[in-house]
């Protein structure tokens, strides 16, 4: 237990220093709604995606856009379609994307009803997992799923439960390392394959 707590106090301590390391996201909302036609393929309309593995952007937080943005464009976060798809854009360009996607409502997708899979889903999203020092997801993303805005940390809740298991079973395998300070890495590194479809489908339903 003494390590999960030492974890989760570590994790905030990293949140209240990236608020003050990571600049607000300064962009129009208005001019990122011409800037946008493209990403609509993948991400849907309103940023809110039809596709099961494409993340939808709606109501995420600005400042997390930039940096995921900003990563495929140097290569810190890998894929061949994103990176392809951002390579041309200003740093104004991103910013404005971001604040679109920002002012936009994301529609929830919503949990698969497996109550005992809810059941684990929760207790590892808002207790961890102390047996094996694995802090809790609200440390960082809250308890409704709304992540940390002025730090960077990303909204879940309501995200497509085959995108976020994807992006955790990367975070594992360290084959997604944009995290900061491999916080992601380090709390996903030891938890089962059923812990993480567990989560996956807890936090779909998030709001």
């Amino acid at each position: 237990m003494k390590k999960s707590v030492t974890l989760v106090s570590w994790l905030i301590s990293l949140a209240a220093l990236s608020a003050v390391q990571i600049a607000n996201a300064q962009g129009d909302a208005a001019a990122g709604a011409g800037k946008v036609a493209l990403c609509a393929t993948c991400h849907g309309s309103g940023g809110n995606s039809q596709i099961s593995m494409n993340p939808s952007l709606a109501g995420q937080n600005a400042n997390y856009i930039v940096k995921q943005l900003q990563d495929y464009q140097s290569g810190e976060r890998q894929n061949p379609t994103m990176s392809a798809m951002v390579g041309s854009l200003s740093g104004q360009d991103i910013e404005d994307i971001a604040a679109y996607y920002a002012s936009q409502e994301r529609r929830i997708v919503g949990a698969q009803d497996d109550q005992e899979t809810l059941a684990l889903g929760e207790a590892l999203y808002r207790a961890g997992n102390s047996e094996i020092g694995s802090a809790a997801c609200t440390a960082c993303h809250a308890p409704t799923g709304k992540g940390n805005a002025p730090a960077g940390f990303p909204a879940i809740g309501g995200q497509h439960s085959e995108y976020t298991l994807t992006q955790l079973r990367a975070f594992r395998a360290s084959e997604r390392a944009n995290d900061l300070n491999g916080m992601m890495r380090t709390v996903v590194e030891r938890l089962t394959d059923a812990e993480l479809e567990a989560l996956a489908n807890y936090v779909a339903g998030l709001h």
